[in-house]
C-alpha cells in the first residue's frame, strides 16, 4: 500500500512475528482486543534503544492500520523510547573527488548517481534507462512517487557512455539481465571507499547531496523536494549540520578566535 521496498516488508514480516511469540492478547466482554506489549519489551530490554524503538514503531504502525480497518484494539505499554539526536554523517567533497579519480567507469556512476542526485539506495537500484529524459532523471521514491531530478551535463554525459557501453541493459545497474540489488549496491560502496580506508555507507553520500548543497546557499524546500522528503521536519536536521560547519569555519577564520589576541 505504501510502495514499501521488498526488503522493507520482509523486515517488517519478521518483526511482527517476533512480537507474536512475546505479547499478551485478551478479548474483553465488547469484544475489543487488548495487546498487551509488556512481556515483549522485557525481551527486548537488552536491545540498542533503537533497535527497541525501531520494533515498538512497526508494531504501533500495524495496529492503526487494524483500527482503519474497523477492528476494536487497544494496545498497551507503547510508550515510545526518547532516542538521542543524531545528525547525519556526509562525506567531505575532497574524499569524494579522490575515489572518482581512481575507480573504474560502472563504480564511478555508482557514486555520481548517490552523491549527484541524493538517491536512496532503493531508488539507485530501480533506476532505469528510461528514467533519463533530456536534461532530467525521474526518480520513483516511497509510496511510488515520483520526483524529477536535474541531470548535470558532466554526470549526464557519464552515465550516457557508460549506457552505450552496456545498450542491451533495461535497468542502469545490471549483472546477467538482473538489476543490482540494495545489498549488492550497497556492498559496491562500501569496497569502493574501503580502498582509501574509509568506512562509506550509500546513505552517507545522501547526506553529503543535502548538506554540500544547503552549505551552497541552496534553499532549503529546494533540498526537501530533491530528497523526496514528504515535509520540510525531515530536512531541517542537515540546516543544523550546515550551522555547526558554518560555525567552524566562522572560529578558523575570524581573526577575534585565533589563539592569541593581545587585547583580550
Amino acid at each position: 500500500m505504501r510502495g514499501y521496498s521488498p526488503n522493507s516488508i520482509r523486515t517488517y514480516q519478521l518483526n511482527l512475528n517476533e512480537a507474536l511469540k512475546f505479547i499478551d492478547i485478551q478479548k474483553s466482554e465488547d469484544q475489543k482486543y487488548i495487546i498487551n506489549l509488556t512481556p515483549y519489551r522485557v525481551k527486548l530490554i537488552t536491545k540498542h534503544k533503537k533497535t527497541i524503538y525501531k520494533k515498538i514503531s512497526i508494531i504501533k504502525s500495524f495496529v492503526t492500520y487494524l483500527k482503519d480497518n474497523s477492528i476494536k484494539i487497544e494496545l498497551l505499554a507503547d510508550e515510545s523510547i526518547k532516542l538521542p539526536k543524531t545528525l547525519p554523517k556526509p562525506i567531505p567533497f575532497a574524499y569524494i573527488k579522490e575515489i572518482l579519480s581512481k575507480i573504474e567507469q560502472e563504480d564511478k556512476i555508482i557514486i555520481l548517481l548517490l552523491y549527484s542526485l541524493g538517491l536512496r539506495i532503493c531508488e539507485l537500484s530501480n533506476l532505469k534507462k528510461t528514467d533519463i529524459q533530456n536534461d532530467w532523471i525521474y526518480v520513483k521514491g516511497k509510496g511510488n512517487k515520483v520526483r524529477q531530478i536535474p541531470l548535470l551535463p558532466q554526470i549526464k554525459n557519464e552515465v550516457l557512455n557508460y549506457l552505450n557501453d552496456n545498450y542491451k541493459k533495461v535497468y542502469i545497474f545490471e549483472k546477467n539481465n538482473k538489476k543490482l540489488n540494495e545489498n549488492q549496491l550497497r556492498y559496491r560502496v562500501n569496497k569502493i571507499f574501503k580502498e582509501i580506508g574509509l568506512k562509506v555507507t550509500p546513505h552517507q553520500l545522501r547526506h553529503s547531496f543535502a548538506t554540500d548543497l544547503l552549505n551552497s546557499g541552496a534553499r532549503i524546500t529546494d533540498v526537501s523536494q530533491l530528497l523526496g522528503h514528504n515535509s520540510l521536519e525531515s530536512t531541517q536536521i542537515y540546516t543544523e549540520l550546515s550551522s555547526l560547519v558554518k560555525i567552524k569555519n566562522y572560529q578558523k577564520s575570524h581573526p577575534l578566535c585565533g589563539e592569541s589576541n593581545e587585547f583580550l
